[in-house]
């Protein structure tokens, strides 16, 4: 009996674990993936210290789903204690930290336990958990507590900030597996031809590279002629080229015919580490971040080692600017460096941060905080290459510049910004005021991520709800809350006088035509723009001085990343071109033919303007706009009853997945050759089948379901998701019987699409259209009611209809099917996020934010950031100089046998003269600009 009590207790806690909270997760699902997310779910973790860098980690790993997460602190809440720390307020003064911010850690996850502790650290306390987090603490204890879970397996992490510097740190044991070092998806490419020789070489189609390296394993698939490859297991590649790789002696298999697929295994990784006491000395285990930076890093290295041992002796931290203080820690960085070696101490870093040491900043935080619960993550999913094992980050250029003059700068903002904009005072002056603006509404996928949005809140305008939760962090914040899209229709709000009003702009949008657009209009108006993104793990930031960097710039054509419309009309390869054509159904069948038909009903020109689109187009349109107007009896398409609804459906899988692969192949059957006496079916070319219709089986009869549902929403007509009752309809449709046509053109390129388009249509039925569309008693039809793609509402039918249209046609060309989840990502074309590189985006944006409150000057002092937390990629740079373009208003001086020009102090330009003709001299010339390094410099070839 206790045999069979302990097995179905290990049953409820197995099912318990296995459910993910698809809703409340979406997005980061896209990120971490259900594997992931299940080991996740069974992780304890313990964050030691709840001032603001340890509430920032906190916040994101509640965010994230672990299964439990205690905070520790045995201090008290502090009025320092209230520009950092977000979940502390004037009442909890005096109150212990972690309680005062267990209830609000809380309530950001329903499926995580969230548990305080106001006792000290011990041994006992740390050995009931997988990871364990210490920030504000003693090097003493970060040695001892860090052997004691390196030897106990315990993942240990230690996070530091002080001031504009920040300290990170990774312990994950003697061994620690990686499962995916990067969460890239796994390469798949079709393959052209496959060589017999030593080494064979794969030759992949010209659509898509096949983005390997070299020691990377893949298998084979669907090869016909070489078949040994199908049954081989993982085999390692050499790149030859960006289509091309080698895979070793393919001389003694059956010769390669034509097609097949690779597909990339991943491999696990073994990882070994230090403990913290032995990687204190390793130098070579510093991360580097900013390589113009690396002998501040390594000296900063030597100087938060230092800061311990001031503090231990003198009971503080070195005071604010205090010189005497700045020298005793840089004596005792000098002492430690008569061991460390280092060939260039940077004695300036040093001074700086003793001078602000004592600053606990918001962006600083969130940088170093998400860093911190981003390899938290690692420690539990073991998903992502962990940090090996020390990084260091500072912001230094943030301290003031010489003779500067301060302004002020207020935005638009998500989220996390606003969060930090509260921590950091912005707004919060007599003259201060922010305008957030964002149109859409909260939504359930929205909790994950958003940290400032609560379940109550759902339905419930953005901008509204994050001004309030903002006020609440900082009750003197002046913001104002819209709820406008940005762009030209909203230009009567945001006109002359409302940029002219602001100090600068925040975006933090999510997609490049809206980006475009604001940075064109901060251009127009010489405003400055802190802008920021992220993709998963992946993030950037760019900032925007006028006169001084270069801006966002238009957007980029993405016509490469295009789909050909004859691969998703007859030759698709790939589930994502599926996906993309399933999605073209449903906006053609739900969305575009009901609004075509309510313009038609409303719009006397309809016609005329549908005419003027061209002939093909024309009859398209026109023919959906009749046949959705009559009857089924009378030829159309316009349902009387939900039994209706079904019979259109049944037809139209019959259409989409038998009769028009039939068709297909009766005009390329499966042997078909092309000019060139090759086979037609190779390459990224799928020799499709037709499916038979059977209703027991689960997709067939889903998108049936799916199908009639929406049709009949489109006419107000109710339908049901019972599958008895819809099987039951399906038995008494007549399919009508189909036999394909000689007479029928498909074409092969999207050129021959495009050439016969410009022929001559179809002038006798086009003309038959009209007339039966000028029926005066067609004009008393009842409106339809067109749908709007939603992916996030499982109830819809959309996704349902979606994932059962693309794997069916999937199915027609033997591409592998997507799940509804993979599904939902690509036709909703979902960016995938997760909070911890939101924050750490933010808090770089932020950091940016001093520069341009202070009114930086030098190009030097600002920083354009990439970063990549899944395998520890961050780079920092300076941004581009915003080079002026020809023609120039300025002074031009004779230089010798040349000249200089002059503009606005900003450049000097020197000028040979090379030739001269009556019409232009033509010349060579060299920029020198201040602060600048000639490598950022381009050389002009113009003419005056």
């Amino acid at each position: 009996l206790s045999s069979l009590r302990f097995a179905l207790n290990c049953f409820y806690k197995m099912s318990e674990i296995s459910e993910i909270d698809e809703g409340f997760y979406s997005r980061q699902l896209y990120v971490l993936g259900h594997e992931a997310m299940h080991r996740m779910g069974s992780a304890k973790v313990l964050i030691a210290g709840m001032k603001g860098l340890g509430v920032e980690i906190a916040k994101n790993v509640v965010l994230s789903g672990v299964k439990h997460v205690t905070v520790q602190d045995e201090g008290m809440t502090t009025w320092s204690d209230l520009s950092s720390q977000f979940f502390l307020k004037e009442s909890h003064l005096g109150q212990n930290r972690a309680t005062c911010s267990v209830q609000q850690l809380a309530v950001l996850n329903p499926h995580v336990v969230v548990a305080d502790y106001t006792g000290p650290l011990d041994e006992n306390l740390l050995l009931q958990y997988q990871v364990v987090v210490l920030t504000d603490s003693s090097l003493e204890d970060q040695k001892r507590f860090g052997e004691l879970c390196h030897s106990h397996g315990i993942k240990f992490i230690v996070a530091d900030t002080k001031g504009l510097c920040g300290q990170l740190f990774c312990d994950f044991g003697e061994k620690f597996e990686v499962l995916d070092r990067d969460g890239e998806m796994p390469a798949s490419v079709m393959i052209q031809s496959i060589s017999k020789d030593n080494p064979g070489v794969v030759i992949c189609t010209d659509d898509q590279k096949h983005g390997l390296s070299d020691g990377d394993k893949v298998i084979f698939s669907e090869v016909q002629g070489m078949t040994e490859l199908n049954n081989m297991g993982p085999v390692e590649i050499k790149v030859r080229g960006q289509y091309s790789f080698s895979i070793g002696d393919t001389s003694a298999l059956s010769e390669y015919e034509r097609g097949g697929v690779v597909n990339e295994v991943k491999q696990p990784v073994l990882l070994k580490f230090k403990p913290l006491s032995e990687a204190l000395q390793d130098h070579d285990l510093l991360v580097m971040n900013d390589f113009g930076k690396i002998s501040r890093h390594k000296t900063l290295h030597l100087a938060f080692q230092a800061l311990h041992s001031f503090v231990k002796k003198e009971k503080r931290l070195p005071g604010l600017w205090s010189q005497s203080d700045a020298d005793y820690l840089l004596n005792i960085v000098r002492e430690l460096n008569e061991v460390a070696q280092l060939e260039e101490l940077d004695e300036v870093t040093v001074q700086s941060l003793s001078f602000t040491a004592q600053g606990d900043l918001a962006p600083i935080n969130a940088f170093i905080g998400g860093l911190a619960a981003q390899e938290v993550i690692k420690a539990c999913s073991r998903k992502f290459t962990p940090l090996q094992q020390w990084l260091y980050f500072d912001a230094l250029e943030c301290l003031p510049e010489e003779n500067i003059q301060t302004h002020f700068i207020s935005g638009a903002i998500g989220c996390e910004l606003l969060k930090n904009f509260a921590l950091m005072g912005l707004g919060a002056g007599d003259d201060g005021h922010i305008t957030i603006t964002d149109m859409d509404l909260i939504e359930r996928s929205n909790l994950n991520r958003q940290f400032l949005f609560r379940t109550r809140d759902i339905g419930e305008p953005k901008s509204k709800v994050a001004a309030r939760a903002a006020c609440d962090i900082n009750p003197q914040m002046r913001i104002t809350a819209h709820q406008n899209r940005l762009d030209a229709d909203s230009e009567g709000v945001y006109d002359y006088c409302f940029f002219m009003g602001l100090d600068g702009v925040a975006a933090a949008l999510d997609n490049v035509e809206a980006r475009v657009y604001l940075d064109g209009r901060c251009v127009q108006h010489q405003k400055p723009m802190l802008e920021g993104g992220t993709l998963g793990t992946k993030g950037h930031t760019l900032v925007v001085v006028p006169h001084l960097t270069e801006s966002y710039g238009p957007a980029k054509s993405s016509s490469s990343n295009a789909i050909p419309l004859c691969t998703l009309k007859n030759f698709p390869h790939r589930i994502e071109h599926t996906l993309q054509w399933a999605r073209d159904q449903f906006e053609g069948l739900f969305k575009q033919t009901p609004e075509n038909v309510n313009f038609f009903l409303r719009d006397a020109a309809f016609i005329k303007r549908t005419l003027d689109l061209g002939d093909t187009e024309a009859l398209e349109i026109l023919g959906g706009v009749w046949s959705s107007l009559h009857d089924m009896e009378a030829g159309g398409q316009r349902p009387k009853s939900w039994e209706d609804c079904v019979r259109w459906a049944h037809c139209k899988w019959e259409s989409l997945f038998n009769n028009d692969i039939r068709q297909l192949l009766h005009c390329f059957p499966p042997d078909e050759k092309t000019t060139h006496g090759l086979p037609f079916w190779s390459g990224s070319k799928r020799c499709p089948h037709p499916l038979t219709f059977d209703p027991s089986n689960t997709t067939h009869i889903e998108y049936v379901m799916a199908g009639a549902n929406l049709y009949g929403q489109i006419y107000g007509i109710k339908g049901t998701r019972d599958f008895t009752s819809i099987r039951g309809i399906l038995e008494n449709v007549h399919v009508p019987a189909f036999t394909p046509k000689s007479s029928v053109k498909i074409h092969v390129t999207d050129k021959e699409m495009e050439e016969e388009k410009k022929r001559e249509c179809d002038d006798v039925r086009l003309e038959e259209l009209k007339g039966k569309l000028a029926s005066p008693s067609l004009k008393s039809s009842a409106q339809m009611y067109p749908i709007d793609f939603e992916k996030d509402d499982d109830s819809n039918f959309h996704m349902d209809y979606i994932v059962a249209a693309s794997n069916l046609r999937a199915e027609n060309y033997d591409i592998p099917a997507a799940d509804r989840h993979k599904s939902k990502r690509i036709a909703g074309r979902i960016i995938p996020a997760i909070a911890t590189t939101t924050a750490a985006v933010a808090g770089l944006m932020c950091l940016e934010l001093y520069k341009l409150v202070q009114g930086h000057q030098k190009i030097g002092s600002y920083r354009t950031a990439y970063i990549n937390l899944a395998v520890q990629y961050f780079v920092m740079s300076q941004p581009n100089w915003n080079a002026p373009a020809f023609p120039l208003r300025g002074t031009l001086r004779q230089c010798g046998s040349g000249f200089s020009f002059g503009y606005r102090g900003k450049f000097s330009l020197c000028i040979n003269a090379a030739m001269m003709t009556e019409a232009a001299v033509t010349f060579e010339c060299s920029l020198e600009v201040p602060d600048v390094p000639s490598s950022s410099l381009c050389s002009y070839s113009c003419c005056l």
